[in-house]
């Protein structure tokens, strides 16, 4: 095959009926060659790209078809201490590659120095091949089936449910062996009737883009489980299909949206897995160092780590927003998927002058007619300085709210001074996004996520048990708000237990009836333990992944997690789409909000700093619903205004009686009240 001029404004490679064209971006390069490999990964043939303006490398092959492997090789200056690392003999990925073959192996080959000389006597050109130890890109065929029943739930509906692909189903009852870990199992129509009987509408997926497991990990004789560490940004990650990856992602995500669920896919765009100035060089490192990634000014050798992972994506660069963007547009176009999660997002808005959400990658996002109606939920930071801008974000954009998480927590540990913030974690974080034009959705509320402790861990662990990932337990968050009512880890003693049970239901009480969306995290609905591991993000293992066996210990808890689902979804003053106010006044379109104490008084400015608990009424539309919050230990009488209220949820073990419209409510626990026009009969 002779390579003759291509499309150099295509990114990547396509195939059309007379052969195939390929396209690579480089500033740095002084020449590249196209390597075309057999099925037994063995190099056949070398091309030269052609050059053109815009630092595009180019060609086309005639006769080359859908499923030729190939991979490219980076002529030019290599000098570590400029930043510059062009070096032919590592095989590198195509940025824009939508398959992949191989598997990636760590050896010395797939570094662009000599490891040994590290920091002894400088940098050493290393020209071992690396093509047989990385994966290598495939060109795809155009994909003909386009995605079906692409859903666009409402904000204000939405209820977000957080899984890790492969811990969801590996020890899901009754699946064959085959499907466990992979999209076939998520597909499977046992496992989606289980999260469709939730009440939820959107899963949200930990990344399923090709990443590789860090050399430590494979050290350690562990493995990445929650795959934020990206190699392919348009590639689902073949260790979770049987078979092509395309085709069985394309399935699974039909096969939830017949369902009747959205698919969120978690993305990190912000670093990729060739790690810091000493990692492997795969892709971008060895394509154009400097384009890709953030450099320290004064030290152009030396990478930008405001990630904590070693390196940073250059948000700056056109190319780095060309290539999330496409991406995006990709999984959405091509797959229907609904929205992104954007891991660490304030890497995306962030310059060498800090975060702004006016910064051009975030306005592209944003404004790109093809991602238009898409849902975009940003993680609003990162460890860099400056990196947490919660509420900052544009308006289209939810973020994750770790300030209701903390504040949840910390009120149902039995903090008084919690009270006030509670309040405004309540109603949605007005404080936090309406100033920005803003509304309630926009506040991605959660208690746990897969950053932390479980549900059932946060209320029986009071230290973190990460020893298993071989940090000498440094890793993961020391302050957790959690507590274990005196015994560390499992209990059986009966009462332990049901002051564990009413604590976790207190926690999706105040998760559930809040203005704002929730999110809730798979397993926590039926007791999933990582046995005070609250850092499992190597542990792909029994640790990790959802011991479904805790569904039969108490079948009740799942129970009344979907019905607090249930009293979201049929009440909608529980999921306001504007904020509302005590100082707004009533009107026939406006609902009215009131903060009161347990005896119907209404709360004043003196009573916030003493309380431990509290009474949210919300009218509206002929409607009110209550939410009686007690974190204190003692009971309280709590006295709604009005008359014929009916209590439809509690955290305790047998429901409490109105009483004269008044219902007494023991120490930490919590009741929703409501009422209508028709009085409940």
């Amino acid at each position: 095959m002779k390579l003759i001029p291509g499309a150099p404004e295509i990114p990547g490679s396509f195939v059309d009926a007379e052969g195939a064209g390929f396209t690579l971006f480089s500033a740095a390069a002084e020449a590249v060659e196209l390597c075309l490999f057999d099925t037994q990964h063995r190099e056949i043939s070398r091309h030269a790209m052609l050059a053109s303006s815009g630092h595009n490398w180019h060609g086309y092959l005639q006769g080359c078809k859908a499923g030729q492997v190939y991979g490219y090789r980076v002529h030019g200056p290599w000098d570590p201490d400029r930043g510059l690392r062009c070096n032919p003999a590592k095989l590198l990925l195509d940025p824009y590659a939508r398959e992949l073959a191989g598997q990636f192996h760590w050896a010395e080959a797939v570094f662009d120095y000599q490891p040994s000389a590290a920091g002894n006597t400088g940098w050493r050109l290393n020209e071992l091949d690396s093509a047989p130890y990385v994966q290598k890109a495939v060109v795809s065929a155009a994909r003909h089936s386009a995605p079906r029943n692409s859903l666009a739930v409402p904000w204000s509906e939405t209820i977000l449910y957080e899984c890790n692909l492969r811990g969801y189903s590996m020890r899901f009852p009754g699946l064959d062996e085959s499907l466990r870990g992979r999209f076939k199992g998520l597909a499977h129509k046992e496992v989606l009737a289980w999260i469709k009987a939730l009440g939820v509408t959107s899963v949200e997926l930990q990344p399923i883009q090709v990443f590789i497991d860090e050399a430590f990990l494979e050290q350690r004789g562990l493995r990445n489980y929650w795959g934020y560490n990206t190699l392919a940004f348009f590639a689902p990650e073949p260790r979770y299909a049987a078979g092509n990856a395309l085709d069985e992602f394309q399935e699974m995500v039909n096969s939830i949206h017949d369902a009747g669920l959205e698919v969120i896919l978690d993305v990190a765009f912000n670093h990729t897995a060739e790690g810091d100035a000493l990692g492997p060089t795969l892709s971008f490192r060895g394509i154009d160092n400097l384009s890709w990634y953030r450099t320290e000014a004064g030290d152009r050798g030396l990478y930008i780590n405001d990630t904590g992972c070693g390196n940073t994506l250059n948000a700056d660069h056109p190319k780095a927003q060309d290539l999330v963007v496409d991406a995006l547009r990709y999984w959405s176009h091509d797959f229907g998927i609904d929205g992104f999660r954007f891991d660490l997002a304030t890497i995306l808005g962030r310059s060498e002058l800090g975060f702004k959400a006016a910064h051009p990658l975030l306005q592209r996002i944003t404004d790109d007619p093809q991602l238009n109606g898409l849902k975009l939920i940003a993680e609003p930071w990162d460890p860099g300085l400056g990196g947490y801008q919660l509420g900052q974000f544009p308006p289209r954009w939810a973020e994750w709210n770790d300030r209701f998480r903390d504040t949840a927590r910390g009120y149902w540990q039995g903090h008084s001074a919690q009270l006030h913030e509670l309040a405004r974690r309540l109603h949605g974080s007005a404080d936090l996004f309406e100033g920005f034009g803003r509304s309630p959705w926009a506040s991605v509320n959660f208690v746990t996520s897969h950053d932390g402790f479980t549900l059932n861990d946060l209320v029986s662990y009071e230290r973190k048990h990460n020893q298993a990932n071989g940090e000498d337990n440094r890793d993961g968050q020391s302050h957790n708000f959690s507590c274990n009512y005196g015994v560390e880890g499992p209990s059986d003693d009966p009462a332990i237990l049901a002051t564990r049970r009413k604590h976790r239901l207190n926690l999706l009480v105040t998760l559930l009836l809040s203005q704002g969306t929730p999110m809730l995290l798979a397993g926590d609905e039926f007791g999933h333990s990582q046995a005070g591991n609250n850092n499992a993000y190597a542990q792909d293992n029994q640790t990790g992944w959802l011991d479904w066996s805790q569904r039969d210990q108490d079948p009740d808890f799942t129970d009344a997690v979907r019905a607090l689902i249930a009293l979201r979804r049929n009440w909608p003053l529980f999921r306001l789409k504007t904020y509302v106010h005590a100082s707004s006044g009533s009107s026939a379109t406006t609902p009215t909000i009131g903060w009161f104490q347990p005896n119907g008084s209404r709360m004043e400015n003196v009573d916030w700093g003493q309380a431990t608990a509290l009474m949210l009424i919300l009218s509206g539309a002929g409607q009110s619903v209550a939410l009686l919050l007690n974190s204190s230990d003692h009971p309280f009488d709590f006295r709604p205004p009005g008359e014929h209220w009916a209590v439809v949820f509690t955290s305790l073990p047998e429901w409490p009686v109105l009483r004269h419209q008044q219902l007494t409510l023991p120490d930490r626990s919590s009741a929703c009240l409501v009422k209508s026009d028709n009085h409940f009969g």
